[in-house]
């Protein structure tokens, strides 16, 4: 180990991995009332969107009430209702725990849409050209789903480590980059359905579906990979904030070259965090494929489940367990909304609700900050 210099002065080696530990443990120390804040604003911005779409539906002529009690019956009207909106909710929970994890680790992930596509692709291809066993079909499918969302966030991160190429940049053309590639791959000999734009249909001895939710709920539309994001929103809450490598991720997030003085191996931290960032979205894709669509169509536009996982990343106040209690309320809204058209009002309500939602998400983040860094000025305590 080495020992300070005969001045007593710490090496600048140390000093940084000090001023790491202190800045994290300080931040640990808060979390408890950091996230009661979070919560508390995030619960005034859902009611400031909710009062502009109010606001809206009194301009365009609707009764704002009877749009509610509509779109609150489309969810919790029939435990049918609040089944398919898990489901709805289940890829989206993916998708933002996985812009959640790389936010934590100082990375911003705008490639989860691709991520996702490429485990929805790789789930497919396991599923319909390797046949095996009920049950072990399955997990080889969903693995490889996460292992190619893993591979292209891998390749955001080898470039950012190595080429400081921003990863936003490399993400976003990797999205296109796996639309395309999907949609070359769906019409291949190997995969199309005669006469169709669409795959064949996957194995049914890869299907995630199980009788056990028909018995026990009335629906075969829910399947395991609900029950597979809250362990994944278990898992990744573990590693960030009780694990050695979550320190080492969260350290090169705080503050790369502090955490490299520190003896952190930065671009190794960097490579992992986009890995196990991608590999979330692909389990996303992966867990669609297999317990929902059954299939992929060529697609004309990219479905937005990754741009969705941004949203309810930042509705969840950047928390893996924020993740899911927003990915069910984006699913909610979402599939309830469907439902406005029954009273005649604009489904797009919902979309105009959630991006007020996120604005005012913003905005009072901003002025938070703001508040914070004049009254640390004030008090003469470091930012």
């Amino acid at each position: 180990m080495r020992q300070p210099d005969s001045s007593g002065q710490k090496s600048p080696r140390q000093h940084a991995g000090v001023v790491v530990w202190k800045d994290m443990f300080r931040r640990r120390h808060l979390g408890r009332v950091v996230w009661s804040e979070t919560f508390l604003y995030t619960l005034l911005a859902i009611f400031i969107g909710l009062l502009a779409g109010s606001v809206i539906l009194l301009i365009t002529g609707f009764n704002p009430l009877s749009a509610y009690k509509t779109l609150f019956a489309g969810i919790f009207g029939s435990a049918k209702n609040v089944m398919y909106m898990v489901q709805y909710a289940t890829p989206i929970i993916f998708t933002g725990l996985s812009v959640t994890f790389a936010f934590k680790t100082g990375l911003f992930n705008i490639g989860a849409e691709g991520q996702y596509i490429a485990g929805s692709m790789a789930a497919l291809a396991v599923s319909v050209l390797l046949p095996m066993p009920v049950g072990i079909h399955a997990v080889v499918a969903v693995l490889a789903g996460g292992i190619a969302g893993a591979f292209l966030g891998s390749i955001a991160g080898i470039l950012k480590a190595f080429k400081g190429i921003h990863e936003v940049i490399v993400t976003i053309m990797l999205n296109w980059i796996a639309f395309y590639l999907s949609n070359f791959l769906v019409m291949s000999p190997a995969l199309k359905k005669p006469n169709s734009t669409a795959s064949v249909d996957i194995a049914e001895t890869s299907r995630l579906n199980t009788e056990a939710f028909r018995d026990a709920l009335g629906t075969v539309r829910i399947h395991w990979g609900m029950l597979m994001a809250i362990a994944a929103v278990i898992i990744i809450w573990i590693i960030l904030n009780k694990t050695t490598m979550g320190y080492r991720l969260r350290a090169v997030g705080f503050n790369r070259y502090a955490a490299e003085y520190g003896g952190i191996p930065v671009a190794r931290s960097i490579v992992a965090s986009m890995g196990i960032s991608g590999l979330l979205a692909g389990l996303g894709g992966a867990v669609q494929v297999l317990g929902v669509v059954g299939r992929i169509t060529q697609l004309a536009a990219q479905e937005g489940y990754g741009f969705d996982g941004i949203s309810v990343s930042m509705i969840g106040g950047i928390n893996p367990i924020g993740a899911l209690f927003a990915g069910l309320f984006y699913g909610g809204m979402k599939y309830g909304g469907s439902r406005l058209n029954i009273i005649g009002a604009p489904s797009e309500l919902v979309n105009v609700v959630i991006g007020v939602i996120i604005y005012s998400i913003a905005i009072m983040g901003a002025f938070r900050a703001l508040v914070q860094f004049f009254t640390a000025k004030k008090e003469g305590r470091p930012l």
